[in-house]
């Protein structure tokens, strides 16, 4: 036993999730009544990541401004850049797709109970009040975006304490840290769970009706990850992109993809980070901010499903109106949460634009819940990839300009 374990820990991670990954597939198929009992292990890491992400981006993000040095560089406006370019080319492209693959949809029911935005406006008020939301009501309800304000504004009020208070601060962080470092060597037991439990519940014969519209969906993602993410990346290290393209889509992606929350990928992504050899100063920031904004897999849901939408009732739509819809839903996408299927309940705003009414589209959100199991997977899978890929490119290009060697660390 004991040299089965260590062989065990001589694997990587990504091969120990491969083969959780295997064994949750086969009892899906084989014994799913029987093996029904290791879906709590998916659930207790996946609870595990969105209790410890909280707190650890409160302390990392707090203590990493409480002793930033003055005239140390960071890339947090580059970083936001990226985030917001890449958001806006994703519905771009889903836009391009879903003209040249147009897709009608049975319109389901099923989400008449939900309460969607009233308009964009709402949904940014919503962000600004979650600014100002009550600290310790932002840490239970895991509001990255107060999280992050409360994190800021006491980082900025400590730096002129003692160095004893900045140790202490110092010291709660890297302990947080390495909680999340234990959370995260479960990861194989809880992938097996969470892939037995999507496998053995929802099955793959309800999707095989909307087969058309989950590859669009998912051809556009996968397009955005392997074209049009590498191009900007390209643009900004000037250097072959592919190795951290695929390096954040394995260590990153992977997890995303079982767990169906950016929130709870957070701590995966900032281990990747730190193995990456990045700036903790603009990790600790942009990660936390990215798993709120960062929202490319949203955008393409969002545009796919309204344009979907709009075939279904034949509603014509101009080259203006269509490039108007990839710049709402970049916006909309800003506002979709961290969490499983967040991007659903923002198509409403998005067939607002082409006078769909409120009914109808709440129909169209029931088929997003039916192709949820893929559909809200890759989404996340490239969203929160994302966060670490555009962070990393945005210090790689610092480090270009600086003449250091850029290392993809294995």
């Amino acid at each position: 036993m004991g040299n089965l374990m260590k062989k065990w820990n001589q694997l990587s991670l990504v091969t120990q999730i491969a083969i959780g990954l295997i064994i949750g597939i086969v009892l899906a198929i084989g014994i799913p009544e029987t093996a029904k009992p290791i879906t709590i292990l998916g659930s207790l890491f996946v609870g595990a990541l969105k209790s410890i992400a909280p707190v650890l981006v409160l302390f990392l993000v707090m203590s990493a401004i409480a002793q930033h040095k003055r005239g140390h560089q960071t890339n947090m406006k580059s970083i936001i850049v990226l985030y917001l370019i890449g958001t806006f080319l994703a519905g771009l492209v889903a836009v391009i797709a879903s003209f040249l693959f147009p897709v009608s949809l049975t319109l389901a029911s099923g989400a008449e109970n939900l309460t969607p935005p009233g308009g964009v406006v709402e949904v940014i008020r919503s962000l600004l009040l979650n600014l100002v939301d009550n600290p310790v009501k932002a840490l239970l309800n895991a509001n990255y975006i107060g999280i992050l304000s409360w994190a800021v504004l006491l980082g900025f009020a400590l730096r002129t304490a003692p160095e004893s208070t900045k140790t202490m601060l110092s010291n709660f962080s890297d302990a947080v840290s390495t909680i999340v470092q234990w959370v995260i060597k479960f990861a194989p037991l809880g992938i097996m769970g969470l892939v037995f439990d999507s496998i053995a519940t929802n099955g793959l014969s309800s999707l095989l009706d909307y087969g058309k519209l989950l590859v669009v969906l998912i051809g556009c993602m996968v397009f955005v990850a392997l074209v049009v993410n590498p191009i900007i990346v390209f643009i900004m290290i000037r250097q072959n992109p592919f190795p951290l393209v695929f390096k954040c889509l394995k260590e990153s992606g992977i997890t995303a993809f079982f767990t169906r929350s950016s929130a709870a990928n957070i701590p995966v992504n900032m281990t990747l980070c730190e193995k990456l050899g990045l700036d903790k100063d603009s990790y600790s920031v942009s990660i936390p901010l990215g798993a709120t904004i960062n929202m490319a897999g949203a955008a393409v849901t969002i545009s796919v499903l309204a344009l979907a939408a709009v075939h279904t009732l034949d509603i014509q739509v101009d080259i203006g109106t269509a490039f108007i819809l990839s710049i709402l839903s970049a916006v909309c996408a800003c506002g979709a949460s961290g969490v499983a299927g967040g991007s659903l309940l923002l198509i409403p705003l998005a067939c607002s634009l082409f006078g769909i009414s409120n009914d109808t589209a709440m129909q169209v959100v029931g088929v997003g819940f039916i192709i949820g199991v893929l559909q809200d997977s890759f989404e996340t899978a490239i969203n929160s990839s994302t966060d670490v890929l555009f962070t990393a490119a945005a210090e790689f290009a610092q480090w270009r300009k600086e003449g250091k060697k850029i290392v993809i660390k294995k």
